[in-house]
């Protein structure tokens, strides 16, 4: 792990410390308060109020963590932060109670305990989000970074990463132009440092406070200072590729910039095994049963839904061929979205606001609802719950010739959720497929259990807040 991603995890970690000790201060002193509002109330016993401080700390952060309050890129408005921080709590509130009522009773407290801390969790949550975001209090500093290369490789930096929010784990000190660079679509003349890499180089990244070198230059044979990146080197400046710098701060893969030796090269992109498969279908088959016993009353009014708007002789369900693990066609199974004579011209691209979706559709598509029948597919063994999304074969055959390496991503199996859908909701056209794609690789390279757990705790913020397709 570079420096740069190290400090993001860094602060998401102390970000964590910090709010988990203001929880529990503030549920011990709602403890108190509740003695003071209320008649009659007499202080709970230490051993009980410590447990119920640790499970609302547990799922406090929890529930913060599924909305994406812990995400180190989060892109929201502080009116937005406030409305994660009140879904969160509310989660956290909902299931505590349901916990205390039925299966920890014994763990029950005041009846006005929970309302008051909820209350004071979602205060001090707040206040201090205000102002630690309004003095950039957790930015922990900044990995200071130079470009060498300034040309078109290098000018991904500015075209993807323009935002500070970008730029959370890094300041970019400038690009230093490269012989054999694209300059015609390369960086802006005042972004450039002309500064020789010769024996004087090391003082200027000395003077200059660069802890990193990043390898942005289009023509690397003949030009490359080796001598001088090796002694850079050995003497503690981080030197990374640019294809690995825009993976750690962007969680994608330049697709477009990829060269086999970087593939040959890199860690990542594990082997299959019996024993590994085995063990994440009896996982997916679990979760699959599990949202199938919390779900059927949903499923069974999304039928009722689509018949009172289209008849009760209109088919309920969309079967469409996918593609699947290593180019296998499968049958995927949704709840129908669009109008019957959605495709009387053929396959089509779906858009955003189609005109073909329906009432019904257009709401069960906001919410993920319409990709429920899919955990039929999950028991099959056909999907998973975590991995890139299926596409229909003639759009597959088009994205294989217009898009290097998209056929990597059938390199594991398809999935209700992804990388790609947490990171880039939404894709219509090639260009989007190619945008997706970045994240699909990134996806098969860390490909693990911890990833899975993280982005099927995110999903459930695309399913809080309407952010489907």
């Amino acid at each position: 792990m570079g420096p740069g991603k190290g400090k993001q995890v860094r602060r998401s970690n102390i970000l964590v410390i910090l709010e988990a000790i203001i929880i529990a201060y503030v549920a011990h002193l709602a403890s108190w308060v509740v003695t003071q509002i209320a008649e009659n109330a007499a202080p709970a016993e230490n051993k009980i109020l410590a447990i119920n401080i640790a499970l609302l700390v547990i799922l406090v952060q929890l529930s913060a963590l599924s909305v994406g309050l812990y995400e180190a890129k989060l892109r929201e408005s502080f009116r937005g932060i406030l409305r994660r921080i009140f879904v969160s709590v509310a989660i956290s509130y909902f299931v505590m109670e349901l916990l205390t009522s039925t299966l920890l009773q014994n763990l029950s407290m005041h009846v006005y305990y929970l309302p008051v801390t909820s209350g004071l969790i979602i205060l001090a949550l707040s206040i201090f989000r205000y102002f630690s975001n309004k003095m950039g209090a957790l930015g922990l500093g900044k990995n200071r970074i130079i470009v060498i290369g300034a040309g078109e490789r290098a000018a991904i930096i500015e075209q993807r990463m323009r935002r500070d929010v970008d730029r959370l784990g890094f300041e970019l000190a400038g690009f230093i132009p490269m012989p054999g660079d694209n300059r015609e679509n390369g960086i802006k003349q005042e972004q450039l440092i002309h500064v020789p890499i010769d024996d004087d180089f090391r003082t200027y990244l000395t003077d200059n406070d660069i802890e990193e070198i990043v390898i942005a230059c289009d023509q690397r044979r003949g030009t490359l200072p080796i001598d001088i990146l090796f002694d850079c080197r050995v003497r503690g400046i981080e030197i990374v590729d640019i294809l690995d710098f825009m993976e750690r701060e962007s969680g994608q893969i330049a697709v477009n910039m990829i060269y086999p030796s970087w593939v040959i090269y890199s860690n990542g992109f594990h082997t299959h095994n019996y024993l590994r498969d085995a063990v994440n279908y009896a996982i997916n088959a679990f979760l699959a049963l599990f949202v199938l016993l919390f779900t059927w009353p949903l499923m069974l009014c999304t039928v009722l839904a689509i018949w009172i708007e289209d008849g009760i002789r209109a088919p309920i369900l969309y079967r469409q061929d996918r593609i699947g693990i290593n180019g296998q066609v499968f049958r995927i199974i949704k709840y129908r979205s669009m109008g019957l004579d959605a495709e009387k011209d053929g396959a089509q691209w779906a858009s955003k606001n189609d005109s073909r979706t329906t009432k019904v559709g257009n709401f069960i598509r906001k919410y993920r609802i319409d990709e429920l029948p899919q955990l039929l597919n999950v028991l099959r063994g056909e999907m998973g719950f975590i991995g890139p999304r299926p596409e229909r074969p003639e759009f597959v055959e088009e994205l294989i010739r217009e898009i290097p390496y998209y056929n990597q991503r059938h390199n594991v199996r398809p999935g209700l959720a992804g990388w790609a859908q947490l990171n880039y909701p939404y894709g219509a056209s090639v260009e989007d497929s190619m945008e997706k794609l970045k994240f699909d690789l990134y996806y098969v390279k860390h490909q693990s259990l911890m990833l899975d757990l993280l982005i099927l705790i995110r999903t459930v913020e695309v399913v809080l807040f309407g952010k489907g397709r």
